[in-house]
């Protein structure tokens, strides 16, 4: 999915606000269309089940095999937001390994500039303006356990590259260190797998907590246009001509038309979720 800021304001208007949010779900209703019932189902169930309570950041990590495994581990986990800094090492992705994976989530990149030096600073600070604890991955000078964490709180994990580990900024800078357990010779495991491991477990549990880890009606507004658009593939600016053509002859789909009906989703959700 397209890089993004963390929280870009926006200049417009109420009105303009409003006018682009109706446009807006016009055109995925319009577009969803398109879609099979299996694809649109698959949208709507996926959608219920991403966070932003808990997000990565990885740190100037030099392989791209590595990077698009984690990638790949945060949307199987439902992981929305991933962190990319590149002080030194640029972002790339293995094709093979991400398996697609970056088109669902929303990618932010935070790259050095002569204006910018430190972006480990500038994405650690904006994540705890955002009200989330920066929590580094490191066997050394640990102060907290992986099984023991409190995720109740917005947590962002942090991760360094795989020569170095996390910089001495970045442990400088973090809310808390955590120590994943290990029990052999080796001193830390591949970056994709601790990933891997400390999403397995946090996202279990946080799923187990009376805490509101779900996105906002808002969040998965924008989320599912995002979504049908890329489903759409080749096709999406033909149908977009085709969209705006059509409405500006009919005046646009009335509220009833709108796709997804989330009371609806919401109430099926519910039914199949297991307490």
């Amino acid at each position: 999915m397209t890089d993004e800021t963390l929280n870009g304001s926006s200049e417009n208007s109420p009105d303009e606000n409003a006018s682009e949010t109706q446009y807006q779900r016009e055109l995925t209703s319009y577009l969803a269309g398109f879609l099979t019932p299996h694809r649109k189902d698959l949208l709507q169930r996926l959608i219920l089940e991403r966070t932003r309570h808990l997000t990565v950041v990885v740190e100037d990590i030099c392989h791209a095999h590595n990077t698009s495994a984690c990638v790949r581990s945060c949307d199987c986990f439902g992981i929305q937001d991933f962190h990319v800094v590149e002080n030194r090492n640029r972002f790339d992705v293995a094709v093979d390994i991400a398996r697609g994976a970056t088109q669902w989530l929303t990618m932010h990149r935070h790259d050095y500039s002569e204006s910018q030096p430190d972006s480990t600073r500038v994405c650690i600070e904006k994540l705890k303006q955002d009200g989330y604890q920066i929590v580094v991955a490191s066997p050394h000078d640990a102060n907290c356990e992986l099984e023991t964490y409190d995720i109740s709180k917005p947590t962002a994990l942090l991760f360094g590259n795989e020569k170095e580990g996390v910089s001495p900024n970045a442990m400088q800078l973090a809310t808390h260190i955590m120590r994943v357990p290990m029990y052999g010779f080796t001193e830390s495991f591949n970056i994709s797998v601790a990933v891997a491991v400390c999403l397995h477990h946090l996202v279990w549990r946080m799923r187990q907590l009376d805490i509101d880890w779900q996105l906002s009606p808002a969040e998965r507004e924008v989320l599912i246009h995002d979504w049908v658009r890329i489903s759409t593939g080749h096709r999406l600016d033909a149908l977009v001509k085709r969209f705006n053509q059509d409405r500006s002859s009919s005046g646009g789909l009335s509220g009833d038309e709108f796709w997804p009906d989330w009371e609806t989703v919401l109430a099926v959700h519910n039914e199949h979720v297991v307490t």
